[in-house]
C-alpha cells in the first residue's frame, strides 16, 4: 500500500508525522532534535519557549500561552517526548518512518504513547489563537523526557523546582490510553509502582523471577521479598528503586469545577466516558503528588491499545478528531471562572 500525495494531507497531520520521526527512543532519546522541534512550534505559534535542565542532558520544555488575569491558576498540559524501545524485526514498516498506508494509518513509535498528545496540544492551541481567543487562565504546554523509565530525571525532578511551581498550576491533563470502544477512557488515579532492585553478592547462579498476580497485602509483600532474600542465601539484600505508597486521585464528581468542566465539554461533544485508575504509572502521579489534580486522557476510541507493541499505529481520522477535542477541551478549562483563593 502507498501514501496519498503531501498536497492532500492534512497539515497538522504532517507535523504529526513530522514530530514522529525524531528517535527518542529510550535508551538514547535525541532529545536535542525535539527541544528544537518544539522551540519552532514555540516561535510560529507566538508562544514563549522556556528551557529547563533538570539533570544533565534532561531538558523540560515549556511553552505558554499567557491568560488576561494573572491571579487565577493556569492549566498544565503535559506530555512526554521520549518513547520505549522497538524490535524492529517485528514492524511492518519503520517505527521511525511514520509511514501512512492507504487507509491513514499511521505507523511509528510513539503515534498512541503519546506524541500524538503533544502535536494535538499544539493544534487546537493554534486553531484557538487563529480564531482570536483569549482565556482567562494561562496555558502551559510541558513537554518532558524520562518518563518512560520511571520520570526520576525529567518530572519528578520538575515538579521540586522554582521553575515549577511558578507556573502555578491549577490542574493538569496528561497521557491515557486508547479504547476500542465507542467510549473514551479518563484516569483520575494510577496504581502505586514498586520498582524493586534486587542484589545478589558472590558468584552468578540461577534467578527467578517473581510471583505474578500476586494479592499479598503491601507489609506481607515485603515480607515475603525479604523470606526469599533470606532463602536465596547470603549476601542477598533488596531495595526499592521507586515505591509509592499514597496515590492521589482527581476528583470526578460534578460539583468539583475542573471535572465539571472536562465532563461538562465532553457531554457537549457527545462523548461517552469511563473513568478508571490507570493500570500503569505516568508523570501524573508526580503532579498529582504536589497537590494539582490531574486527568489522564488520550482521545482515541475506537482503537486498539497498542502502547509499547509492535506496528503502534494510529488513524489519522482519530489524530484530527483528537485536535477538535483537545480544542473545545482546552478553552473549557481556561475558562473555569476564578475559584475560592484565587481573585
Amino acid at each position: 500500500m502507498t501514501t496519498k500525495g503531501p498536497e492532500s494531507e492534512h497539515p497538522s497531520v504532517t507535523l504529526f508525522r513530522q514530530y514522529l520521526r525524531i528517535c527518542t527512543v529510550q535508551p538514547n532519546p535525541d532529545y536535542g532534535s525535539a527541544v528544537t522541534f518544539l522551540e519552532e512550534r514555540a516561535r510560529q505559534l507566538g508562544l514563549s519557549c522556556q528551557k529547563i535542565e533538570v539533570a544533565p542532558g534532561y531538558v523540560i520544555t515549556v511553552l505558554t500561552w499567557p491568560g488576561t488575569n494573572p491571579l487565577l491558576h493556569s492549566i498544565l498540559l503535559n506530555s512526554h517526548t521520549d518513547v520505549v524501545p522497538v524490535f524492529k524485526e517485528h514492524w511492518h514498516h519503520d517505527p521511525f518512518e511514520a509511514f501512512k498506508d492507504s487507509e491513514g494509518y499511521i505507523y511509528a513509535r510513539g503515534a498512541q504513547d503519546m506524541k500524538s498528545v503533544s502535536i494535538q496540544y499544539l493544534e487546537a492551541v493554534r486553531r484557538l489563537k487563529s480564531e482570536g481567543h483569549r482565556f482567562p487562565r494561562t496555558i502551559h504546554m510541558t513537554f518532558v523526557p524520562d518518563e518512560e523509565v520511571g520520570g526520576h530525571k525529567g518530572m519528578e525532578l520538575f515538579v521540586k523546582r522554582p521553575e515549577f511551581q511558578a507556573l502555578r498550576a491549577g490542574f493538569a491533563l496528561d497521557e491515557g490510553l486508547a479504547n476500542p470502544t465507542d467510549a473514551f477512557t479518563v484516569f483520575y488515579s494510577e496504581r502505586s509502582p514498586w520498582w524493586i532492585r534486587v542484589t545478589s553478592t558472590g558468584k552468578p547462579g540461577h534467578a527467578s523471577r517473581f510471583i505474578e498476580d500476586t494479592a499479598a497485602e503491601k507489609l506481607a509483600f515485603e515480607k515475603q521479598l525479604q523470606s526469599w532474600c533470606q532463602e536465596a542465601g547470603e549476601g542477598v539484600t533488596f531495595e526499592f528503586a521507586q515505591k509509592f505508597t499514597e496515590p492521589r486521585m482527581t476528583p470526578t464528581d460534578d460539583t468539583d469545577p475542573w471535572w465539571a468542566a472536562f465532563s461538562g465539554a465532553c457531554k457537549e461533544m457527545n462523548l461517552t466516558l469511563e473513568p478508571e485508575i490507570f493500570p500503569a504509572a505516568t508523570d501524573s502521579r508526580y503532579i498529582r503528588a504536589v497537590g494539582i489534580p490531574a486527568l489522564g486522557f488520550s482521545p482515541m476510541n475506537r482503537t486498539p491499545v497498542l502502547l509499547h507493541d509492535h506496528n503502534e499505529r494510529l488513524h489519522e481520522a482519530v489524530f484530527l478528531r483528537g485536535v477538535d477535542i483537545y480544542t473545545r477541551l482546552v478553552a473549557a478549562l481556561a475558562s473555569v471562572p476564578a475559584l475560592p483563593g484565587e481573585s
